[in-house]
């Protein structure tokens, strides 16, 4: 079984105008360390807009430290 790659890192894409975290991509974190912004279609305005990289759960389901 092959190992997992652990360069590559699962980051949302978040709408710029709206705010809404529509789309999910993997990105290679040693290659590219600034955030990606992409050109994408938002279903909600109809309209291509720009997608800024945000973390994927945004502090949702994060394991907590025991005490």
């Amino acid at each position: 079984m092959p190992k997992k790659n652990t360069k590559r890192k699962l980051v949302g894409l978040v709408s710029e105008t709206t705010g809404d975290r529509l789309y999910y991509t993997v990105k290679n974190t040693q290659n590219t360390t600034e955030k990606v912004s992409l050109r994408k279609y938002n279903p909600r305005t109809r309209q291509h807009e720009v997608f800024t990289e945000t973390k994927k759960n945004l502090g949702r389901n994060e394991v907590k430290k025991r005490k």
